[in-house]
């Protein structure tokens, strides 16, 4: 997906033309020119991009070829600029001067090998009468500031499963009930989540304590059970030591409610349900679980626990959409709406399915869209005839539509594991800080911080992500993703080379030495192979470690990040234990510019952190030792 990596060299130029502003009379300022060409050419490519991708799809050799060839252009422009700006910003004495306009001329030089490889790939556009769609794209979208009432539609609608809800409600206060754990299932995307979370809050306050968790696939029991401790009220000093003990003696004298969501697997039941006193006594504690697989609901809870969500019929599916649709309208009905656009959105929730994650990631999109026959027609016709593979040509249909500019961001949060609380703040500074924000020449911070701002709205209001909370004045604080939509961001990330997983990054060497960010979500053996077979990872910008120990900082000091741009490092490890030094080799990460440092360590910073002049965010959420 070239688009990416053209936008991130267009972001890039902007800011360092802007930095070339300061550099009137000498020989860097002189590269302005070569900058701006620069830009040019590459909004020029993506300007035609998404054609050639539609070539491509009827089979074109060529075409392909080009979209490959424009993909390295672009990679190799984006490699360029970030050894380049560092130096420009550190420019500020004699010898830096010196060394930098050295540099300047090596870097003219490049751009003269660039311009014959923009000249070819124009050579080849044009024989093919590849042209420029950009304006086609977003013909029928709605302007980002018209969209800013949407701010505050976060509650997941609930439509169509109100005898569900009853019916489990029920059950879960039924004190003579003879078993006490009740199971969701059901196939991906149904609500599963939405149900069970409904019921959980209705019913909680009826308890002594309650607990909700997400498990997801790749589940650390020791977090899981970390997490209830936290929220059934253990003290701290309790979770500290003999925390299974302590949370099972809580446990066994409190009527308790606990959601487990997205169990996969019954192995991490089998670890839970050595703490959790059997909740089928006369106490009446009830465990509520959501699961894509019946038999995990049945080896947890029995044949009685199981409850199987179905898709919406046809009516319920169009009064979601409705809803949806009319979300920030005052009036919530289809009255000024043509009777041929009720039928076209009649049709297009017929290829839904039936399943609400589609309807409603398809009413977003809609609703960034005018309210007209042709806006809605397009859609229609893109969906194809049928829904195949569940609801996932909807959700890539809905990556499709993304303006180009918010699709890396969009794509950021596979970086994160599974059913992962994302915290806003953090993210936005990370697109801050990789340039997938674009801003104009003045540089200004807080303009980039309210554009990434009006990105996550934009996501939010289409539906591709979830608002977990927001602040006081309505800003939102955290979000997550659903986890199909996680599990495309992964599949789109690994076939752009936009980031890889653990479960992805091993392979063919060079397509290794390639690698832009990698993710590593809690497999510290898998971190370890990676690192220790690979020492230079020359292009990476991004590394995440979700890790329970965290050894990535001992691999600092032999691995060679000289373009790495942002640092995360999450570990789940419980306590504070002997102080983990960072490698003095970080301060040779010239173009590092986030760091953020969670968990229950002690971190010492070397002092050589203070070479790094382009850190723009350090986050230490950890004891920091100086």
């Amino acid at each position: 997906m070239a688009e990416i990596l053209l936008t991130a060299v267009i972001n890039k130029s902007v800011e360092i033309a802007a930095n070339l502003l300061f550099q009137q009379g000498t020989r860097l300022y002189w590269l302005k020119e070569d900058i701006d060409w620069l830009q040019r050419e590459m909004r020029h490519i993506l300007s035609y991009v998404d054609n050639a991708k539609a070539k491509e799809v009827g089979g074109n050799s060529r075409v392909k070829n080009l979209l490959k060839d424009i993909q390295q252009l672009a990679g190799d422009v984006e490699d360029l600029l970030d050894e380049f700006l560092p130096k420009i910003q550190q420019s500020n004495n004699f010898i830096c001067c010196l060394k930098t306009v050295s540099f300047a001329d090596e870097f003219a030089m490049e751009i003269e090998k660039i311009k014959r490889r923009v000249a070819d790939i124009d050579r080849v556009r044009t024989t093919y009468n590849i042209m420029d769609t950009s304006n086609n794209n977003n013909d029928d979208c709605i302007p980002l500031d018209q969209r800013r009432l949407f701010l505050h539609a976060d509650e997941t609608e609930v439509i169509g499963l109100d005898d569900d809800f009853n019916m489990l409600k029920a059950k879960l206060l039924d004190h003579d009930l003879p078993y006490g754990v009740v199971s969701i299932v059901g196939m991906p995307g149904l609500g599963k989540t939405t149900l069970a979370k409904k019921l959980y809050r209705q019913v909680r306050d009826q308890f002594e304590c309650s607990g909700l968790v997400y498990v997801s696939q790749q589940p650390r029991a020791g977090e899981i059970l970390h997490d209830i401790a936290k929220q059934v009220g253990l003290m701290e000093e309790e979770r500290k030591e003999n925390l299974e003990n302590n949370l099972r003696s809580l446990l066994k004298i409190k009527r308790y409610v606990i959601l487990l969501d997205d169990i996969w697997d019954v192995e991490i039941w089998d670890d839970l349900k050595l703490v959790l006193p059997e909740c089928d006594s006369k106490i009446g504690s009830r465990i509520i679980i959501t699961s894509r697989n019946s038999n995990v609901g049945r080896y947890i809870g029995g044949d009685f626990s199981i409850h199987v969500l179905q898709p919406l019929d046809s009516e319920n599916s169009f009064e979601l959409f409705t809803k949806k649709i009319f979300t920030f309208d005052n009036n919530n009905n289809w009255a000024n709406a043509s009777p041929d656009l009720v039928d076209i959105g009649r049709s297009i929730v017929g290829r839904c399915g039936g399943i609400p994650l589609a309807i409603e990631v398809t009413a977003g999109m809609l609703r960034a869209r005018e309210r007209t026959e042709r806006a809605w027609n397009r859609v229609l016709e893109s969906m194809g005839h049928k829904i195949q593979d569940g609801c996932a040509k909807v959700l890539a249909l809905s990556y499709n539509d993304l303006p180009i500019a918010l699709r890396p961001c969009f794509l950021y949060f596979g970086l994160y594991p599974e059913d992962h609380e994302i915290r806003a703040f953090d993210l936005t500074n990370m697109w801050i800080a990789e340039k997938l924000i674009v801003v104009n020449y003045s540089g200004d911070r807080r303009e980039a911080e309210s554009l990434a701002e009006d990105i996550l709205n934009d996501l939010v209001s289409r539906n591709l992500i979830q608002v977990v909370e927001r602040t006081y004045d309505g800003r939102i604080s955290s979000c997550r993703i659903h986890d199909l939509l996680h599990s495309l961001c992964v599949d789109l990330a690994k076939e752009s080379n936009f980031f890889h997983t653990e479960h992805n990054a091993f392979g063919d060497p060079s397509n290794v030495a390639r690698v832009r960010r990698i993710t590593f979500y809690s497999d510290n053996n898998a971190m370890n192979e990676f690192f220790r077979s690979n020492t230079k990872l020359e292009k990476l910008r991004a590394l995440f470690c979700f890790t329970e120990d965290p050894c990535i900082f001992s691999q600092l000091a032999h691995l060679d990040f000289k373009l790495l741009q942002v640092l995360v490092v999450v570990t789940s490890r419980d306590r504070y234990q002997h102080v983990i030094t960072i490698p003095n080799k970080i301060g040779n990460m010239s173009c590092l510019r986030y760091v953020r440092l969670e968990g229950r360590i002690r971190v010492k910073l070397p002092n050589s952190i203070v070479k790094l002049k382009c850190l723009e965010t350090l986050m230490g959420n950890c004891q920091i030792v100086w």
